[in-house]
């Protein structure tokens, strides 16, 4: 008699919570996050792209970003390398003290299935390399 009851009990629970949510198929619960950036440029130099803040779309390639496709292309070779492209100077690096002007670039979003909040300057030999390495994806910066 208790089993009856309970079994009862459990069967009007079900049916006061409402329907059961469908799950999305297997295929979206298992595809990568879309990789999306969005890039915000700063005092930059003359260059073809202007300062502002620009939306990059890998796979498929898309977003505001003026050099879409090539800088996609330039992730899509880190990627293969395994080098992370917005890993900050280690903080024991010996930089020069070579100045590249004022040009700051500010990258959020996900690559690679993973978060992305990287900043980047010009402001020594380090910073320089670090910049020029992420071009186009970053823009040529000129002083």
């Amino acid at each position: 008699m208790r089993l009856a009851a309970l079994a009862a009990s459990a069967v009007a629970a079900v049916a006061a919570a409402g329907p059961i949510p469908q799950l999305p198929p297997l295929g979206e619960l298992l595809a990568p996050p879309p990789e999306r950036l969005t890039v915000t440029v700063e005092h930059n130099g003359t260059s073809r792209v202007a300062n502002g803040t620009y939306t990059l779309e890998c796979e498929p390639v898309g977003g505001s970003h003026p050099e879409a496709r090539r800088a996609c292309a330039r992730l899509d070779r880190f990627a293969r390398a395994g080098k992370d492209p917005f890993a900050p100077v280690p903080p024991d690096e010996v930089c020069s003290g070579t100045y590249g002007g004022r040009a700051v670039a500010r990258i959020t979003g996900t690559w690679q299935g993973r978060r992305v909040e990287a900043s980047f300057s010009r402001k020594n030999g380090c910073e320089i390399s670090r910049w020029k390495e992420l071009e186009p994806v970053l823009p040529s910066a000129r002083s």
